[in-house]
């Protein structure tokens, strides 16, 4: 049996900001299904719910050491859902209101790695790989590296690195190197270990130091090996490329489900699509726009950040609320964004319904009430909004990039294929033009059915993902 330590800065349902969180959470429990034993290890945060904290049991404290400091080091368990999940312990770092974003992130999490090694004999197994998450585990193989392959008990322990979004890296002022890590700065200040134009890059650190690297879509890992998708690891990515592999993400069947989904207004499957139409009415009427079956409605559930191609939006926003149709979105993000969709909201009563802000249980409902689902997004090493959408059956208009181009197979009208509608370059009019198109067919009431039902159809559970983690496992 294969044994899999899962280190993470985040996991559903304990702590969660983006994606990773939803898959550190979600992949463990289909990679058990295939008979390993898959465990994951998290800061104990002051976010995680006390419902959950009161589960947590402690197995042992110790003094993890961390450049000249000497910090407490607490090992706490617990049980959810079929899966073990250890915590690390320490008040300094962690008893603090959010995850990241403060000014001490790179001790916080230099001191976590370091935790995670020290405690690995007192866990009540034994891994065979670290499966290490994003910039904030990504220091981790270069500390197993330096201070514990000579001993007995990591000799045989192997590495994965999974970027799951590559412009978030870890870079921090050259002085951690021996205040936080103690390395030597003639091996590991290289930049074929931990130096970035000056500074120390964890997610390089990762990259140059694990067995394995991998990323959440075939096409992302091609992107990031260019100067224009790398954001400055193409070099160190491309020395390594025989240890790079792109597994598409999947989602939680069991959560996003909308044959028994408790969060929406009507259940309903690939075989009573009709039932869905009750859900746009409740929608509709919930968000105080005219309940009417006959205009489409376009959902957006997204964070309102650049990346995920607000600037497309802002550009043909009054082209596009002049077209008959209805939108809601749902999100945070930048302030100019919400201004704008605030604006926007206010000119256009009835036709636009600007939610900004996150509630679990609206974006189920979002999900089953719209008729299409938009992602012009100008990068998506994934994505999982368009996920959702197709098993849901709310056709994805998605913008051909990362793994929106591997998830999303435009509709051919002559062959009847394809899951949703795709447009290459960034820019506002082809966008707009693929939505026109997309509307086109909503209309045509013999196509649209047979489009939503070959979206539900799509397979993008983790059954296939984690097939191929087991076989990367293997290989290791």
């Amino acid at each position: 049996m294969k044994s899999v330590l899962f280190v993470a800065a985040e996991a559903v349902p304990f702590a969660k900001t983006g994606g990773m969180g939803d898959v550190v959470g979600s992949l463990p429990k289909e990679l058990n299904k295939l008979g390993m034993d898959v465990r994951i290890i998290l800061p104990k945060y002051e976010d995680i719910p006390v419902h959950l904290q009161e589960k947590m049991i402690c197995r042992k404290n110790l003094t993890v050491p961390l450049g000249w400091r000497r910090q407490f080091g607490g090992l706490l368990e617990a049980e959810y859902d079929g899966l073990t999940y250890y915590f690390v312990d320490n008040e300094y770092y962690f008893k603090r209101r959010g995850l990241y974003g403060f000014g001490d992130d790179a001790e916080r999490f230099s001191f976590f790695c370091r935790a995670v090694l020290e405690l690995m004999p007192f866990l009540d197994f034994k891994p065979d790989i670290v499966h290490c998450h994003d910039w904030h585990t990504a220091i981790l193989p270069v500390l197993l590296a330096a201070y514990y392959r000579s001993n007995p008990d990591y000799a045989s322990l192997r590495t994965v690195l999974t970027i799951h979004n590559i412009e978030y890296q870890g870079v921090f002022d050259k002085s951690v190197l021996g205040d936080l890590l103690e390395l030597n700065e003639a091996e590991y200040f290289t930049p074929e270990a931990l130096e970035f134009s000056g500074r120390v890059n964890f997610l390089q650190g990762g990259i140059s130091f694990a067995d394995a690297i991998t990323t959440v879509s075939h096409t992302y890992a091609a992107d990031i090996l260019t100067a224009a998708g790398g954001e400055g690891l193409d070099g160190p990515l491309r020395r390594q490329q025989d240890r790079l592999v792109g597994i598409v993400n999947g989602i939680d069947y069991e959560v996003y489900n909308p044959a028994c989904d408790p969060l929406i207004y009507q259940q309903y499957t690939r075989r009573s699509i009709g039932r869905k139409q009750t859900n746009k009415a409740k929608l509709q009427e919930f968000l105080c726009l005219p309940v009417n079956p006959e205009v489409p409605l376009i959902g957006m559930v997204s964070r309102l950040v650049a990346a995920k191609g607000l600037d497309l939006v802002a550009a043909v926003l009054d082209d596009l609320l002049a077209l008959d149709l209805q939108v809601v979105i749902l999100g945070t993000g930048d302030e100019k964004y919400e201004s704008m969709l605030r604006v926007a909201a206010h000119r256009y009563p009835g036709k636009l319904s600007a939610n900004l802000y996150f509630d679990d249980t609206l974006a189920h409902r979002i999900y089953a009430g719209a008729d299409i689902n938009l992602m012009p997004s100008r990068s998506e090493p994934c994505g999982i909004s368009q996920l959702i959408a197709l098993r849901y059956g709310s056709i994805p208009v998605v913008r051909e990039t990362g793994g929106l181009k591997d998830t999303i197979t435009a509709y051919n009208e002559y062959t009847g294929e394809g899951n949703g509608f795709k447009f290459t370059p960034f820019n506002a009019h082809d966008m707009l033009y693929t939505l026109n198109r997309a509307i086109s067919f909503y209309h045509d009431k013999e196509v649209w059915p047979k489009i939503v039902k070959t979206a539900m159809a799509s397979d993008f559970s983790w059954q296939r993902s984690a097939s191929e983690y087991s076989s990367l496992y293997d290989r290791l």
